[in-house]
């Protein structure tokens, strides 16, 4: 692959943030190398952008080193999946051997040492593997995307309702367009950011009936807000989504991580990191309604 300083790599390219930073570096004019686990519409809009998109999966050693090679700084981000630990070491490894000079960490806020997500805990000591590597890292750890309420525009758009397994726990809502707006920065000039750990959230902390109340505001219908039991029933409804153990094992302990305060939290990193007023969530929703507008009624054919 042919070297040039200002070409920054991107992991999960057509993924949530991974896409967004790839897309904000290029209309910055700055060159990205785009990993991707496939060719498909979403990579093929991604070169169409003017990326240089690879192939490749961060568990195979091999093809993070190619794909790293002439970059000047990586963004990491790697799903809720087995295999992260894994994926964390090739990564630091790669990027020791193709110098460097920087590293965007995508953690979250739930990361600990004795979290019982078993996801939280590995992203705690990813965070640990990448401090021990000589590539400069940041760290970033989001509360809750506002994109998590996408997930559920399917069912409050039919029955103006949000369940979830949240109780009275509060956030901020941070887009993953914020977040992107942070990572780029960060890329672009890493030095003052090297070492730090960045909790994102968005502008507001509020809890899901207010969170309730702002969707309907955004949509211009009451929208109620439902707090259920984890246990059977939205289990069972991650199960039928065809989520794995290792995702709903997460999900299950991060929902008692929010009711006892870990995803709360405010502070101005978007702002004054990345140069940008985050979007609240009214705001969010009003970007997205069409996903929770209500389908319209069909027409009669028969005679009145």
């Amino acid at each position: 692959m042919p070297t040039d300083g200002n070409t920054y790599f991107v992991a999960g390219a057509t993924g949530n943030t991974g896409g967004k930073v790839a897309r904000l570096l290029l209309s910055r004019g700055q060159r990205v190398r785009a990993l991707v686990h496939g060719r498909d519409e979403r990579s093929e809009s991604l070169s169409e952008a003017g990326a240089e998109v690879v192939v490749g999966d961060l568990l195979d050693l091999d093809a993070v080193r190619a794909a790293l090679e002439g970059t000047r700084a990586g963004y990491f981000v790697y799903p809720v999946h087995p295999g992260f630990i894994q994926a964390t070491a090739f990564f630091a490894q790669a990027a020791h051997e193709a110098n460097l000079a920087a590293i965007v960490n995508m953690s979250q806020v739930s990361a600990r040492r004795d979290s019982l997500s078993h996801a939280a805990q590995e992203h705690w000591v990813a965070e640990r593997l990448l401090d021990r590597a000589p590539v400069p890292v940041t760290h970033l750890r989001p509360t809750f995307f506002a994109e998590w309420f996408t997930m559920f525009a399917g069912p409050i758009a039919q029955t103006d309702v949000l369940r979830l397994p949240l109780g009275r726990g509060r956030h901020a809502p941070i887009s993953g367009e914020d977040q992107a707006h942070v990572i780029a920065e960060i890329l672009m000039d890493p030095e003052p950011h090297a070492g730090q750990t960045y909790p994102l959230y968005g502008p507001v902390e509020m809890d899901h009936f207010e969170i309730a109340a702002e969707i309907s505001r955004a949509l211009g219908r009451t929208i109620t807000y439902e707090p259920i039991d984890f246990d059977p029933e939205f289990a069972d409804a991650l199960t039928a989504a065809d989520y794995t153990p290792h995702r709903i094992q997460h999900l299950r302990n991060v929902c008692l991580d929010y009711e006892h305060g870990i995803f709360a939290g405010t502070n101005d990193i978007v702002e004054r990191v990345g140069k940008r007023k985050p979007l609240g969530v009214a705001e969010f929703i009003g970007q997205h309604r069409e996903l929770f507008d209500k389908a319209p009624a069909a027409v009669s054919t028969e005679a009145s």
